[in-house]
């Protein structure tokens, strides 16, 4: 994955509460690449003896001495607040914390009052040929049509990030048949429609797509199904959190993905990552927020 999350400048990272050996190590990598200078918010002692018992050399890093949790992660949002940072990271602050600090209207980092935040996964499987940029898999329960929109608009921003010129972009519901009496296929067919007109640029949008045919060409001709999107996703807009996340860990727990996510919506990219994600995840998180870093 790191030979698309390339980044033409170094970036400034900065971390919330940032004392568990994941973070570290993963902020650690990313400052071995060249991809980013590094600034640890959290609690001084615990942080040099996570390094101490992993070998890193915390002189790598930029600390900021805040032990508590909350207190840390406002911290952290308030070095970005202050342009002295260009992507935020999550450490071992739980995600209501952290999106707190981000949402607080007078203190937070909201890209604009009636910014939408979502996440975006980079997902690279074994059994794809090519990248998958999915959402919403973790914050959004159930999007509403004008949520539906800027998520479509963020995976796009993230495929032309990527390299991806003009990506196909699937429209996931239950079926590829429109169903008015689901909403998850109005809405793909009003996005669809939407990109059709040039209201919704840069993308080859279509939907509603099961999954089966977001992905798989063969499944395209047993349906008879006509879609220039059809088998050949390289973005998948889920209808809702259970869609997404089930499928999110299903690829990476049974099928061996590995996988990069951010918060769109803020001033920075945000990378939301679970406290118990992989080393390597946190890194490709890393990697691309810093690719998608103004």
């Amino acid at each position: 994955m790191f030979d698309v999350l390339k980044s033409k400048t170094k970036k400034r990272l900065v971390a919330a509460y940032a004392n568990d050996a994941h973070t570290i190590g993963a902020v650690s990598g990313a400052v071995d690449k060249g991809i980013v200078d590094a600034t640890l918010v959290g609690d001084e002692a615990t942080i040099r003896k996570v390094c101490a018992e992993h070998k890193i050399d915390p002189g790598k890093f930029k600390i900021v001495q805040e032990a508590d949790e909350m207190k840390a992660t406002e911290k952290a949002v308030e070095l970005i607040r202050n342009g002295e940072g260009d992507l935020l990271m999550k450490g071992l602050v739980t995600s209501d914390k952290y999106m707190k600090a981000i949402l607080n209207k007078e203190k937070g980092i909201m890209s604009s009052p009636n910014a939408i935040l979502s996440h975006v996964t980079v997902i690279e499987s074994p059994n794809y040929h090519k990248l998958l940029i999915v959402s919403d898999v973790a914050i959004i329960p159930a999007p509403d049509l004008k949520q539906k929109i800027a998520m479509t608009n963020y995976i796009i921003t993230t495929a032309h990030a990527l390299g991806i010129e003009n990506p196909k972009v699937a429209l996931n519901a239950a079926t590829e048949q429109m169903s008015p009496g689901m909403q998850a296929c109005i809405d793909a067919a009003i996005i669809s429609k939407m990109a059709d007109r040039g209201q919704i640029k840069g993308a080859i949008v279509d939907g509603p797509l099961a999954m089966d045919v977001c992905v798989d060409k063969e499944s395209c001709e047993i349906k008879k199904l006509k879609s220039p999107v059809g088998g050949d996703a390289d973005c998948i807009l889920f209808p809702n959190i259970e869609a997404g996340n089930v499928f999110f860990k299903t690829i990476t727990k049974l099928g061996g993905g590995e996988l990069g996510a951010v918060v769109f919506g803020a001033k920075v990219p945000c990378v939301l990552t679970s406290r118990g994600d992989s080393e390597m995840t946190k890194l490709y998180s890393i990697a691309l927020a810093a690719t998608l870093a103004k």
